[in-house]
């Protein structure tokens, strides 16, 4: 089976685990202890059912959008995903000359494959940078400063990462960064020829943004976030990245009102909502069930962004009724890169724009800033919960 054989998410996920390696895969599809939060992600969008009006003129349906400072072609872009390389070697280049041809943002990680630069020179679509706060302050510095001088339209905070989350996944394949051809993975690499073949061809992994005297050799996930992670971050901390920026300010990985409200005070203009695709608390709320809250706390103050869990167009709808201003997803595109390179994330980003736009059609609403509260109501009938707690 080919990308154009491929007609839905689940269709790359199916492509891309017989493309992988299993621990490669697993590492990619994984997330926390039992993985409760990263099922519900996307299961808990059945909880709620959308509403459509009947009798509209759909015959133009603009599925634009405004969002860190940038006009998008659509209500979704492309989040930060670490270690590129593993998937494809195309790497992060491929992911974002993908976005810049749909005319969305992609968001590059800290922990990519590919320098701030090469991400800067490979696309002139719009782009954001996604950091944490490191135990090496003027690295931190260090990456705002490239991240401007290469034009990156938005900065990302990331706030739920401090502590690995347990992936026992990846403590099963034993998995690490670089990986390594041995004996007890061989066997693995072996059985995906395709992969191996352009492993052996193009060899180079290396966290490009992070010197390498700055880690240790063959890391696994949760090493590499205790060598480089600061355990004692804050807000102040937090506040003191966003005055270094000047421009469009994301604060990833927010699930509670009070948070919401604390990122609006240091001057946020972004919160993404999300639980980190269900990687790190295991057993924390699915982020659709955040969306209303947070956004019925700080009204108008900040934009909303939705991650995690999101696979189809009507999940992008469903977040938008609830109060999202656009949504951001990784492992799909993800699938993407795995089964075809940059063709791959392309077909993806084409798939969930059509759903997008047919469910859009079948809601009766031809602009995306026309989805509102009343599009949407719990499955079960009850109310959308306006959430006391913070």
């Amino acid at each position: 089976m080919g990308i154009s054989n491929c007609h839905n998410v689940e269709d790359f996920r199916k492509l891309a685990k017989k493309r992988l390696p299993d621990g490669i895969f697993w590492y990619m599809e994984g997330g926390s202890d039992d993985e409760v939060t990263l099922r519900s992600n996307t299961t808990a969008f059945d909880d709620y059912a959308l509403v459509p009006d009947a009798l509209v003129d759909v015959s133009n349906i603009d599925l634009s959008t405004r969002v860190l400072g940038v006009d998008m072609a659509l209500p979704f872009y492309l989040s930060p995903s670490g270690g590129t390389r593993l998937f494809h070697h195309h790497k992060e280049a491929a992911v974002a000359r993908a976005a810049a041809k749909a005319g969305i943002i992609y968001g590059q990680s800290t922990m990519s494959t590919s320098s701030i630069e090469e991400v800067g020179a490979a696309s002139s679509g719009p782009k954001m940078f996604q950091i944490y706060s490191l135990k090496d302050k003027e690295l931190t510095r260090d990456f705002v400063a490239r991240a401007k001088a290469a034009n990156f339209d938005a900065l990302c905070l990331t706030v739920d990462s401090s502590i690995s989350g347990n992936r026992e996944r990846d403590l099963r394949t034993g998995l690490n960064f670089p990986p390594k051809i041995r004996l007890s993975t061989i066997a693995g690499f072996a059985s995906k020829p395709r992969w191996l073949w352009n492993f052996m061809l193009n060899p180079e992994f290396t966290l490009s943004n992070i010197q390498s005297d700055a880690l240790g050799d063959g890391m696994n996930v949760f090493e590499l976030a205790h060598h480089l992670m600061d355990v004692s971050v804050t807000w102040d901390d937090a506040k003191i990245i966003r005055d270094l920026w000047d421009g469009p300010f994301a604060i990833k990985g927010i699930q509670s009102v009070a948070d919401a409200k604390r990122a609006v005070d240091i001057g946020a203009t972004a919160i993404i909502v999300s639980t980190h695709g269900g990687r790190q608390l295991d057993g924390a709320s699915a982020m659709v069930h955040r969306i209303a809250p947070i956004r019925q706390a700080v009204g108008n103050k900040i934009e909303i962004i939705a991650d995690s869990g999101i696979r189809r167009g009507s999940h992008v709808l469903k977040a938008l009724a609830l109060g999202a201003d656009a949504c951001s997803f990784a492992r799909p595109y993800i699938y993407g890169l795995a089964a075809g390179g940059e063709a791959g994330v392309t077909r993806v980003v084409d798939l969930i724009s059509a759903e997008i736009e047919r469910d859009m059609g079948l809601l009766g609403v031809t602009k995306t800033t026309d989805i509102t509260g009343r599009h949407v109501v719990r499955a079960d009938g009850l109310p959308i919960s306006q959430d006391a707690h913070p």
